[in-house]
């Protein structure tokens, strides 16, 4: 015992040496997994001393058995998924904006919460200078329209006076001028009428979505622009219309495209849905070495705007795939290993099977070489075992 313990500590002060230049954490995980590595040898040169003694001396007391818990390897469905946090957002968001450049709100008829339809009428702003210039645009027409009536009147005089041979060409030419240049007049202040009037109409402000009040930062007296500085006056939110975004890492960039399955997990109503990638940006973000996807979700009263999600997207799946609980894995100066049972005439006992692994997803661990289907995992009481220990199995 006192030769195995200082080879215990020659190994640690080896282990110990080997770190120099590492940090703290990387020397003590280091001389850890040194330290295991030789314990696992040690443990078997143990065994085997043992079973060597009792040959030698049949009245030696034989090695005990161990009580452990298996499970037979078969094929399964392995699915990975990559773990993340996005939110739902609403795909047609409406920030409400004046079409005339706006104006002093007379009258306001949403508050926020409240739910609108497309068309509604949200509020007025002030017309008044708009309606007086158009009174004084038709006042002008009719206006016009007397002095065009008696330039009409003058024509025909001078026209019938020179069909009689009296009167000048001149006098006729300079009527007909009038005539036509009051008809033109009227033609544009018509239009111009009808422009100020489209303003009046302007005035009067409507949701472009049917949807939800989400903002509405304007009151009755003051000047509605649509966005004051950095904050937006009415926004419409059209809630049955949703989908999930999130940022995924970009080493997950040939892992993740359009069509990939997600599963959404709405922590805080306890709800899970399904859906795929509608939108797989190929632009990485520079800051968050990251890039944009979205998709799609039905509609639910209970899903709301910029609510937390959890989402696992699919990237690697295998149907055929042997797994087993991750924490059977062992490591030794080989790799990894795990234990199984074999029988061995009529003995249950250990062997030490050295394996290739795969994902790992939750407590799954696939195996790609080393296990095949029927292999008896020893996954309770594996701790210590060694290769040729007796089992007794629960």
């Amino acid at each position: 015992m006192q030769h195995i313990q200082k080879i215990m500590l020659v190994t640690a002060l080896v282990a110990f040496a080997a770190c120099g230049g590492k940090t703290e954490l990387e020397k003590k995980k280091e001389q850890l997994a040194k330290m295991k590595a030789d314990q696992t040898s040690l443990i078997t040169s143990i065994a085997k001393l043992e079973a060597e003694v009792v040959k030698l001396d049949p009245s030696a007391k034989p090695p005990q058995t161990k009580l452990v818990t298996t499970t037979a390897v078969g094929l399964e469905n392995f699915t990975h998924f990559i773990d993340l946090q996005g939110k739902i957002e609403a795909v047609n968001i409406s920030y409400i904006t004046p079409k005339n450049g706006g104006g002093q709100v007379r009258a306001l008829f949403v508050k926020k919460g409240d739910a609108v339809h497309k068309g509604q009428l949200l509020l007025q702003m002030d017309n008044t200078i708009v309606k007086q210039t158009v009174a004084a645009a038709e006042q002008n027409i009719q206006t016009i329209k007397t002095q065009l009536s008696f330039a009409k009147t003058i024509y025909q005089k001078y026209k019938n006076l020179w069909d009689q041979g009296i009167g000048t060409e001149v006098q006729l030419i300079t009527a007909k001028n009038n005539v036509d240049n009051l008809e033109a007049q009227i033609k544009a202040t018509e239009e111009q009428t009808k422009v100020t009037r489209e303003q009046l109409n302007f005035a009067n402000v409507y949701s472009d979505v049917d949807g939800v009040a989400e903002d509405v930062n304007v009151r009755v007296g003051e000047m509605f622009l649509g966005v004051v500085g950095n904050t937006v006056q009415i926004k419409i939110v059209n809630t049955s219309n949703l989908k999930i975004t999130a940022q995924i890492p970009e080493n997950y960039l040939n892992k993740v495209a359009v069509g990939s399955r997600l599963n959404v997990t709405l922590p805080d109503i306890h709800k899970t849905i399904e859906a795929n990638v509608t939108v797989a940006s190929k632009l990485i973000d520079a800051n968050s070495r990251s890039f944009y996807v979205e998709a799609k979700i039905p509609a639910d009263k209970d899903f709301h705007p910029n609510q937390i999600a959890l989402i696992n997207i699919q990237d690697y799946s295998n149907s055929k795939a042997i797994t087993v609980p991750v924490n059977t894995l062992q490591n030794d100066e080989k790799g990894k290993f795990v234990m199984v049972a074999v029988q061995d005439g009529k003995k249950l006992v250990a062997k030490k099977k050295t394996v290739t692994i795969g994902e790992l997803y939750g407590d799954k661990q696939e195996i790609k070489s080393g296990l095949a289907v029927g292999d008896v995992v020893i996954v309770e009481g594996y701790q210590g075992l060694y290769e040729g220990q007796l089992l007794t199995t629960k």
